[in-house]
């Protein structure tokens, strides 16, 4: 699978287009050091960005989690090297929006919390970030959450972690065989 694709096929889990798309797609032309010094992607926060990652998909008996693909590391590349600075500062403003959430109904770090504090305060955010992104304006920003969901899919079902163990991989998969039956609970099939 090509960049395109890969992109096309998060973009349609969504419904819509994918922050960042246009510039990996373009490239991702790198931005001088002294234009992204800004953005803090210290261990502490990468760690955090593991951790939303983990909630929104979980290791499991069958599938490896968003925290073995790294998808931390994978969010920072995107950020840094194909968003807009505008959606860099939504996306850096969110992730203190997110443990400020976090202290203020838990008195805790996002990353200190339980397994189900994290799911409960992720899932209101995510409710948040829905009823945002139906009353939004055209030219209004999208909200921070929507951005860290898609790139955890994103990043996830195109790491090889992902399309290996999560997706049925097939390296050369041959033709197109329409026929082949489909069982309930199989796998989606990994187009790397």
């Amino acid at each position: 699978m090509n960049r395109r694709d890969a992109i096309t096929r998060v973009g349609l889990i969504f419904g819509g287009t994918v922050i960042g798309a246009e510039a990996f797609l373009s490239g991702c032309t790198k931005r001088s050091e002294e234009a992204v010094s800004w953005l803090d992607f210290s261990p502490g926060r990468i760690s955090l960005l593991d951790e939303v990652g983990e909630t929104i998909l979980p290791h499991t008996a069958s599938s490896p989690g968003a925290k073995e693909a790294k998808i931390g590391e994978f969010m920072k590349a995107i950020v840094s090297d194909c968003y807009e600075a505008k959606d860099q500062h939504i996306f850096m403003d969110g992730i203190a929006k997110l443990n400020a959430a976090s202290q203020e109904k838990h008195n805790n770090d996002f990353t200190d919390l339980s397994a189900n504090e994290k799911h409960d305060l992720l899932v209101a955010i995510d409710k948040e970030a829905k009823d945002y992104g139906e009353s939004k304006q055209k030219d209004d920003p999208t909200h921070y959450f929507t951005m860290m969901k898609q790139l955890t899919l994103w990043g996830y079902f195109t790491s090889e972690v992902g399309s290996k163990q999560a997706l049925r991989y097939e390296p050369l998969p041959g033709k197109y065989e329409g026929c082949i039956p489909y069982k309930k609970g199989d796998k989606a099939w990994a187009a790397i």
